[in-house]
């Protein structure tokens, strides 16, 4: 299912892109195009979303020790 969804994604992609471009390519050509440029936005999507997750988990525990290190500081006054 995941391969037709992926063909079916590709070949919407790859239509689009040629309008917007402006380039005249033959069906299997668009086709074969926008499958790989799914597979490649896919593939750096998922990188960049790992980092964000990795870098918002890094954030998060900051402000995290950073709120209880100023109820510990307000409180033992």
């Amino acid at each position: 299912m995941a391969f037709i969804w992926l063909l079916v994604v590709g070949a919407a992609a790859g239509f689009l892109a040629t309008r917007i471009l402006k380039v005249d390519l033959d069906t299997p050509s668009t086709i074969a195009l926008g499958v790989l440029g799914a597979l490649v936005g896919g593939l750096i999507l998922r990188g960049l979303t790992m980092l964000a997750g990795f870098g918002a988990g890094i954030v998060g525990a900051l402000l995290g020790a950073l709120a209880l290190v100023w109820l510990w500081k307000t409180w033992t006054r």
